[in-house]
């Protein structure tokens, strides 16, 4: 015997509304940057690990960080190996110096060299101008609301990505 009671159709997927218009920006803005970041590579004949790399060690001088082989290959998600390939790659470029710490000789230090930073500049130095008169001239409500939009939106990627905390 069947069951007379119909199934309900399943839920529609969300329509068009602000929310997914947001993603659709953030997917396209991702997509812009991905092949400005490509270019930059491929001009410079580097891998992107490498030019991730680049950016974390960038990262971490900011921050005042020590940027050490295994803090690299954690954030990169390689391993020990891998890691020294980069390494390996972005000397011989002329890109990174490995240094024995003062206060630890047991332990290499990694730096970006100034030619690194001279070429990231170089192509780089006009967006990052850009972006920051564009935030410059936002009221501290609107950075406020624009900074944690971005903090929530990292969270998020990393929550889904299984990179969360580290």
């Amino acid at each position: 015997m069947t069951d007379p009671t119909p199934t309900p159709p399943p839920p529609a997927p969300p329509g068009p509304g602000p929310g997914l218009h947001t993603v659709h920006q953030l997917r396209a803005l991702t997509v812009e940057l991905d092949l400005l970041a490509a270019a930059f590579a491929q001009r410079h004949g580097l891998h992107p690990t490498d030019l991730r790399a680049l950016i974390a060690l960038l990262d971490a001088a900011r921050e005042g960080t020590p940027a050490t082989p295994g803090r690299l290959g954690r954030e990169l998600g390689l391993n020990s190996a891998g890691t020294t390939a980069v390494l390996d790659r972005l000397e011989r470029l002329g890109h990174v110096r490995r240094a024995r710490d003062p206060h630890d000789r047991r332990r290499v230090l990694l730096e970006v060299t100034e030619r690194a930073v001279a070429l990231g500049q170089g192509f780089f130095g006009p967006l990052i101008g850009e972006t920051v008169a564009l935030v410059d001239g936002l009221s501290a409500a609107e950075r406020a609301t624009v900074q944690g939009f971005l903090a929530a939106m990292r969270e998020i990627v990393a929550r889904h990505s299984g990179t969360a905390g580290g």
